[in-house]
């Protein structure tokens, strides 16, 4: 397969629900073009922002579907579907599915509850998965915060090199820049790394990084992008305000309780995508007139991703 290394801000969608938290694919297409607008260059759905494991199978192929009903016209914009990580057996399900639909590529990261002993053992669950779809590009998503797993994916892209063939590279969700580097110098750079730390993206570009998956790229893709321009044209100085000012806007989201804040910005930004579902926290709407207020003080609307006129 000839892996593509893809370019610019992929967005890490939040899944919107209703009133009474009953998925709505029908805000699926606006928030497609919300993207595009803001020249986001894909889609990584169903995966940590997107509540991939507080959702039901059923929803996750609902979703996919409704996100390839508008976007597989558009060559420009790459969607991935995360297929999770404990039921290897739904993960082929899903994986085959996004694959009849015609999404971009599928991701998967490592089961955590029973967590796999070493890296060959990780390496026999992604070849299982990914030999499931030989024709789609197949991603590996690494966030130990999250799984508990933290193995070297230096170690993991050598495991796998010659052995899947459609292993397409690694979306990277960790702070381990040595392991990064690494990953990404291997074969003269023949895997796509995909970086995923928003408040560390300026570092990331030193390394060399050109793609991201992020939350807050949903939100705030403007300032991103003009960061990696600052960064493009040596502007150092500028490149550093821009990454703080990324890095106060995400403080925010451990003032207020964690992952649910990114669909409170949405809310600020005009796109209201519901509250997340248990055992997430959700503000309640006193603190969410608190947090329009530090919102505020951040001059958030001159960089905040804005909705199609």
């Amino acid at each position: 397969m000839n892996i593509q290394h893809l370019q610019g801000l992929i967005a890490a969608p939040f899944t919107p629900f209703d009133s009474n938290g009953k998925l709505d694919v029908s805000l699926i297409p606006p928030y497609y073009a919300f993207l595009k607008h803001n020249k986001v260059t894909g889609a990584f759905i169903n995966g940590s922002t997107g509540e991939g494991v507080s959702i039901t199978l059923e929803e996750k192929k609902a979703i996919a579907q409704a996100w390839a009903d508008c976007t597989n016209h558009d060559d420009d914009f790459k969607v991935m579907v995360f297929l999770g990580g404990t039921c290897l057996s739904d993960c082929i399900d899903l994986a085959k599915h996004a694959y009849e639909i015609g999404l971009y590529a599928v991701s998967l990261t490592s089961p955590f509850y029973f967590k796999p002993a070493n890296v060959d053992m990780l390496a026999q669950a992604c070849i299982m998965v990914g030999e499931s779809v030989p024709n789609m590009p197949f991603y590996y998503y690494h966030i130990p915060v999250l799984t508990g797993v933290n193995l070297p994916m230096f170690d993991l892209i050598q495991a796998l090199d010659g052995k899947l063939d459609n292993f397409a590279g690694i979306k990277y969700t960790h702070e381990d820049f040595m392991d990064f580097q690494s990953c990404m110098s291997y074969k003269d750079g023949k895997y796509d790394m995909l970086w995923g730390r928003d408040e560390n993206m300026l570092s990331a570009l030193v390394l060399g990084a050109t793609g991201a998956v992020g939350s807050t790229f949903n939100y705030a893709a403007p300032l991103y992008y003009e960061l990696i321009d600052a960064f493009n044209t040596n502007d150092l100085f500028t490149a550093r305000i821009l990454q703080q000012k990324s890095i106060n806007m995400i403080r925010l989201l451990g003032k207020y309780g964690g992952i649910s804040v990114g669909k409170a910005y949405m809310k600020v930004t005009g796109l209201n995508l519901g509250e997340f579902r248990l055992p997430v926290k959700n503000m309640s709407s006193d603190q969410f007139e608190d947090f329009k207020k530090d919102v505020d003080s951040l001059d958030f609307n001159s960089f905040k991703s804005n909705l199609p006129s």
